[in-house]
């Protein structure tokens, strides 16, 4: 069993001599992850979706799904929400996903325990002109789940939703993913993809500025957050640490950038070698919000060039 589900090589999707909307694509995701396609709105997220799903023809590139290549019969292994499904409205959650079942050739489908997995098995019955978003969009996944795929493809499962729905949909994604499923998303929502997703892909005008797991991007900073009962020592020990590369002065907390091989724990050590007794100390993480802005910002300032990250 192939342990990289889907890889795209340059992948490129022009609508006109004017829009490129995907250039070049290159992707690599392995089974088991949530992968999450970030980007601003007209990055090309959809756009890359509707490629490697079949549904719009590629201009340039290839896409190989379970190392296999792009035959429509691998199709048959893959669950997808690209769009609203069409549900008809009168019809209970149970009696549409018999329908979309035998739309799909799917025998015995398992449609009470799919209700039950996300939490309609309590509305079955009733139609689905009654339902919330957040409950039709819960129905559009068990119909995704119908035949048992190896891969779900939701692009910007929590759209329109409210909090209550937005929490929902993120523990079945979870709850999806440990039934040893991959799961490709793609968003704008910055928390949407640093609460749920293992890995991540940045795309900004339809090119990849930067791929890689969210916990390295969510790395610890420079930044140092510190204090103490003895708030004027606390600072005048600061001001003469090495390790600060630079401080500012809150009426409760100081704030410190700390050099290259400094961490929280040596510079609560250098403070305890100054008998100052710290009652606060945390390194700060940086969000995924502040690396996405950042990553937006280098681009723009590279004239569209990808950014060269790290890792």
């Amino acid at each position: 069993m192939s342990d990289i589900i889907l890889q795209t090589n340059q992948l490129s999707k022009r609508f006109s001599k004017r829009i490129l909307a995907v250039d070049a694509l290159d992707l690599t995701i392995s089974r088991n992850q949530i992968f999450g396609i970030l980007g601003p709105n007209g990055s090309g997220k959809t756009t890359t979706l509707g490629m490697v799903l079949g549904v719009v023809s590629i201009t340039n590139g290839t896409y190989s799904w379970f190392e296999k290549g792009d035959d429509f019969s691998l199709r048959k292994r893959i669950g997808a929400i690209l769009e609203q499904p069409n549900f008809y409205p009168f019809l209970s959650a149970s009696q549409n996903l018999i329908v979309h079942s035998r739309i799909k050739d799917i025998r015995n489908p398992d449609t009470e325990g799919l209700l039950k997995l996300v939490n309609l098995y309590e509305r079955r019955n009733d139609p689905f002109k009654t339902y919330s978003l957040g409950m039709k969009q819960r129905l559009a996944i068990a119909s995704a789940l119908l035949a048992d795929p190896e891969v779900l493809i939701f692009d910007e499962p929590t759209n329109g939703l409210d909090p209550q729905g937005i929490a929902e949909i993120r523990k079945l994604i979870l709850d999806i993913r440990d039934m040893n499923k991959t799961i490709i998303l793609a968003s704008h929502l910055l928390d949407e993809v640093q609460k749920v997703c293992s890995h991540f892909a940045v795309l900004q005008r339809g090119k990849k500025i930067y791929s890689g797991s969210v916990a390295d991007a969510l790395q610890q900073t420079n930044t140092v957050l510190i204090s103490a009962d003895a708030h004027q020592p606390l600072w005048e020990s600061i001001q003469s640490c090495p390790g600060i590369t630079s401080s500012e002065n809150g009426p409760d907390v100081i704030k410190v950038n700390i050099a290259d091989g400094w961490s929280a724990a040596s510079l609560n050590k250098y403070l305890v070698d100054k008998n100052i007794s710290v009652n606060y100390i945390q390194q700060k993480k940086s969000s995924l919000e502040e690396k996405f802005l950042d990553l937006l910002r280098q681009n723009d300032n590279s004239q569209n060039q990808p950014v060269n990250i790290k890792r």
